[in-house]
């Protein structure tokens, strides 16, 4: 397709996004010391363009601008042009979406940029077309003025960045005060998500909804905790909407990434792997509280997803799927009532039609999202219904193919990890368990250098970029349910190894909080600390979480400290809008409310068989569980030298139960013990 043009700059590139962008006629360079060195030897201001490449407008902008001559010609005469994928350089998409939104108000990707050869921003939006149009202008008169002023006043420019670096600097500088993370704080969020909750579809705010599945995952402990029968209905409602919803994809399943309206009928399309891992979670967890097979099934569906379409046959996860088929959004997703009928006869057709309000008019651009909406009688055990899909799922993977982002994000697995933990867990299927196991292994032996800093991105057999925060969280959060679903000490031991490289790493000693990038990184223009939990949780956030659970489970004193430290320090930052800091909440809810700490002493691997199949049923928000075993001690008692003083009593298998740095007797019985 691209073989009689002219590649530029990022044809050696790694990230499919920047590669999407290889035969631009525009001389793109990726983020790099060469092209801010040309930008300054030919005095000339950088054109920062920031995506990723399942992104819908950022198609949009290639095809219109991005691949125009015309646009081209003006771009390479007078800017330097460099290209970041958001997914693999959160830090520099942090900065600059900080700044997008603080002179605009609002901020999405693309995410365009102009700046000094400093790297210091004096204009920035999102999406332009090519011309300019009713009220939005166009990027050619955009690099027409640029070129302009920069050539006549570039003194003015580069005042002008210095100003609004100046300005936006507090943005940056987030700084913890007296506050102390209290009960008032789960509250106030339980109130935020009741005032903004839909009663008619559920989610909360109006269009766009995002599914921000961690809100839900607050709610439900809520819920465990007050009894609150208004946020299990929150979170129910809002479960059974959006697998309604077109979000869902009823043919191949998997959750798309957010919705366009109220309902959910019309999503977003793409898929990416972290919305997937965390609703996965979210639907299990409410399986495990409500015992609705629904729940669970759904969750299975979206785990069948992430295998058939986002798993490397080395174990890792991919990280997206595209809106985008064939120049048009949707147009893979989507059905003519006709085309159902031709493809599976006219009664089978007919039938399926009706089942997901399948209509001759459509309900998107002339065509068919299929849904439940209207649907009061499906079932999840609709065999004949289930037989018509795959028909449908065989021929749609026929028809198209839809573009993949195939890197590998440490964070998004670790997101992942904890999914796959979660389904061993409430489930039992081990074959959960074994892809974790596998997606563990290539993480630890292909993503960790050889002085064990964990990086960022893998692709081609090369990885890239030291890690973030969000890389060093979300991997322990996954590893910690993968440990306290299989209770294989080795995932505790690299949590816990991970945990204190976190701290050393990221940790603001002076200030506290977590900052994105790390000691070791790239010094840019910033250094932020993100804390809004929006479609996927914060570092900062998870960070918290970590610390906070890996200090019950372990009893280390340091981990307790700087755990109180962060969430103290989160809370003085929420200002009262706890609904923007849910993950924070769940966090709260693990410090503030009453705990177990069950330390589990088994006398052979059958024993721990049966501690496993047995904690399956029993909700576990407030449960921490360390297990010896004796005939395999060594190691844990390596990782933990406290346990051990824990030992057999009778010769038999002895559970050890503390509640509220309470101990009771030590019992043979595990099921002596009130867990539930």
């Amino acid at each position: 397709m691209f073989s009689k043009k002219k590649p530029n700059h990022l044809i050696n590139e790694k990230s499919p996004y920047l590669l999407q962008h290889a035969y631009n006629p525009i001389n793109w360079y990726s983020w790099c010391d060469e092209a801010f060195e040309k930008a300054k030897k030919e005095d000339k201001p950088i054109f920062l363009s920031i995506g990723y490449s399942t992104c819908h407008w950022c198609h949009v902008m290639e095809h219109e601008s991005f691949e125009d001559d015309e646009v081209a010609k003006i771009m390479n005469e007078n800017v330097i042009a460099i290209k970041v994928d958001r997914e693999e350089r959160p830090d520099i998409d942090s900065i600059y979406m900080t700044v997008c939104q603080a002179l605009n108000g609002q901020g999405g990707w693309p995410l365009t940029i102009l700046m000094t050869p400093d790297q210091k921003p004096f204009y920035a939006g999102t999406y332009f077309p090519k011309n300019s149009r009713y009220n939005m202008i166009g990027i050619m008169d955009i690099l027409y003025s640029v070129s302009v002023q920069w050539k006549n006043n570039k003194d003015k420019i580069i005042s002008a960045s210095e100003n609004i670096l100046s300005e936006i600097t507090p943005f940056f500088i987030v700084k913890g005060n007296d506050s102390k993370v209290s009960i008032n704080n789960l509250d106030n969020g339980f109130k935020q998500l009741l005032n903004s909750f839909d009663e008619q579809y559920g989610g909360f705010g109006s269009a766009p909804k995002f599914p921000t599945p961690h809100k839900l995952m607050f709610l439900l402990r809520y819920y465990k905790l007050n009894n609150n029968k208004d946020a299990l209905y929150m979170v129910e409602k809002t479960l059974d909407c959006m697998y309604r919803g077109g979000i869902f994809d009823h043919v191949g399943y998997g959750f798309s990434r957010y919705s366009t309206d109220s309902k959910w009928l019309v999503p977003h399309f793409e898929k990416m792997l972290y919305d997937n891992a965390l609703l996965i979670i979210t639907y299990l967890e409410a399986y495990n509280v409500t015992n609705k097979e629904l729940y669970k099934n759904i969750a299975i569906k979206s785990l069948e997803y992430i295998a058939r379409e986002l798993t490397s046959k080395d174990g890792s996860f991919f990280s997206a799927q595209d809106a985008d088929s064939e120049g048009e959004e949707g147009k893979y997703y989507t059905f003519k009532s006709k085309e159902v009928i031709e493809i599976l006869g006219e009664d089978d057709g007919k039938y399926f039609n009706e089942y997901y309000n399948i209509t001759p008019n459509g309900n998107f651009e002339g065509k068919n999202i299929l849904n439940l909406i209207k649907n009061n009688y499906f079932t999840e055990e609709n065999h004949r219904i289930n037989n018509l899909r795959k028909k449908i799922l065989q021929y749609r993977e026929n028809r198209t193919k839809l573009h993949k982002d195939d890197k590998i994000l440490t964070s998004w697995n670790g997101l992942m990890l904890a999914a796959l933990g979660k389904a061993y867990k409430i489930i039992g299927d081990k074959k959960y368990l074994e892809s974790a196991k596998k997606a563990i292994d290539f993480i630890f032996n292909n993503m960790i250098d050889g002085n064990g800093r964990l990086f960022a991105r893998y692709r081609d057999s090369e990885i890239l970029h030291k890690g973030y925060l969000d890389d060093y969280a979300f991997l322990i959060f996954g590893l910690i349910e993968i440990y306290e679903s299989s209770f294989e000490s080795t995932y505790l031991e690299k949590a816990i190894k991970l945990t204190k490289d976190m701290i050393n790493l990221f940790w603001d000693e002076k200030d506290n909080g977590f900052f994105i990038y790390g000691k070791d990184g790239e010094k840019l223009i910033a250094q932020p600390k993100e804390l809004f939990d929006g479609a996927m949780p914060s570092g900062n956030s998870v960070a918290s979480y970590d610390l906070i659970k890996l200090s019950k489970i372990t009893g280390d004193l340091e981990f307790e400290e700087i755990g109180e430290k962060q969430l103290n320090f989160i809370t003085g930052s929420v200002n009262n809008q706890e609904i923007n800091h849910s993950f924070y909440l769940i966090s709260a809810y693990l410090a503030l409310t009453p705990s177990k700490e069950l330390i589990c002493i088994l006398k052979d691997k059958n024993e721990l068989y049966d501690l496993i199949k047995y904690l399956k049923s029993i909700n576990r928000f407030n449960l921490n569980i360390l297990v010896k075993v004796e005939d395999n001690k060594k190691k844990i008692e390596e990782i933990l030298p406290l346990i051990k003083k824990y030992s057999l009593i009778n010769d038999n298998s002895t559970y050890y139960l503390c509640e509220n740095n309470s101990c009771k007797s030590p019992v043979n019985n595990l099921k002596d013990l009130n867990l539930k």
